[in-house]
């Protein structure tokens, strides 16, 4: 009921509300907000609409990759909204990822170009290695990024991700990109990686929301000055229906994060939200709804207490809801541990 009182409110509110979000320094002295627009499944009219309302919204941080698909779209809506004014190049961040099929240090650099090509902007804010495990590379088309055999077998091979990485390291000095990361990666191959390289990541982005927290790993990554994104963050309530026993169960229906929310006049998104930004994490959620892009980012005007904090832990299970099943023979395989 206390839901349903403040939503109409909230509706006309935000229709015309554009919120700041704050920075994080990241280790390289890049700044990136804490919270950006995820772009998963985000493609063609609909993604390009959905990135310009965001953008008018107040989000900076935009999250792509090239296996989205959909890396033309992003820079296109950023090339209106500067063309129509509402930023400058530098206002934006613009993350996107290189893909398992271009570990080959020698496709590095090119798959990069594609990516800069596509976006059609001067520079990459922050490049991702996407995952540390590789698949052949048969070619540069959509139909390649999953290289099945003749048994539908995932073709895996056994590209060391630090020789991938030395060769994004390289990227920097073309100055076409401004700071390198990860994604996907466990505590153990961020160590690995961190013993290694010349320059260590600026961000681990991983799977993470009230039920895959990934605390352990937070604090891990914090000590080596490493930020965590978090995506998936609301959950996937599809993947759950589908496969209960092991997919977390998201908090977003749960009436205990209904009644936090109550309580700041806020949704269950919002709450859940400003959870994983209180935890440090930098959320990047995926919505092509309107009210949804402008409630996502309308979230600093709060804070929940160390109780809620600990209302919200308990829905951790430490399942994934993206456990790259097909993956799991590959010799870089991320998620045999615990974090």
């Amino acid at each position: 009921m206390l839901i349903k009182h403040f939503v109409p409110n909230l509706r006309r509110i935000m229709s015309t509300k554009k919120v700041s979000v704050p920075k994080v320094k990241l280790n390289n002295g890049t700044e990136m907000p804490v919270l950006g627009l995820g772009t998963w499944l985000s493609k063609e009219g609909e993604g390009v609409t959905a990135l310009k309302t965001a953008i008018d919204a107040g989000y900076r941080h935009i999250d792509t990759a090239y296996f989205y698909q959909n890396e033309k779209e992003v820079g296109q809506a950023v090339r209106e909204k500067i063309a129509d004014g509402v930023v400058e190049r530098g206002d934006m961040f613009i993350t996107t990822k290189l893909w398992n099929t271009f570990h080959q240090p020698e496709y590095v650099e090119q798959a990069f170009q594609r990516s800069l090509e596509n976006l059609n902007l001067e520079y990459i804010d922050l490049y991702l290695m996407h995952t540390p495990m590789s698949y052949r590379f048969k070619g540069w088309s959509a139909d390649d990024l999953m290289p099945y055999d003749a048994d539908g077998k995932l073709e895996l091979t056994e590209v060391d991700y630090l020789d991938t990485w030395k060769a994004m390291e390289k990227l920097l000095k073309t100055g076409k990109v401004r700071a390198i990361g990860v994604s996907n990666f466990n505590s153990e191959q961020i160590a690995r990686l961190l013993a290694e390289c010349e320059i260590k990541p600026v961000t681990n982005q991983v799977e993470c929301s009230p039920g895959l927290n990934q605390r352990k790993l937070t604090a891990f990554c914090k000590e080596h000055d490493i930020t965590i994104t978090a995506y998936s963050p609301l959950g996937r309530p599809n993947y759950y229906e589908k496969d209960p026993a092991n997919v977390p169960k998201p908090a977003l229906d749960d009436p205990r994060v209904a009644q936090i929310g109550a309580k700041y006049g806020k949704t269950p998104g919002q709450v859940i939200l400003r959870y994983l930004v209180d935890l440090g994490t930098i959320p990047i959620p995926k919505s092509a709804n309107e009210e949804r892009i402008r409630q996502n980012i309308d979230i600093f005007d709060f804070q929940l207490t160390d109780d809620e904090i600990a209302v919200m832990d308990t829905f951790h299970t430490g399942k994934r809801s993206v456990p790259f099943s097909l993956c799991v023979t590959s010799k870089h395989f991320p998620f045999n541990i615990e974090f």
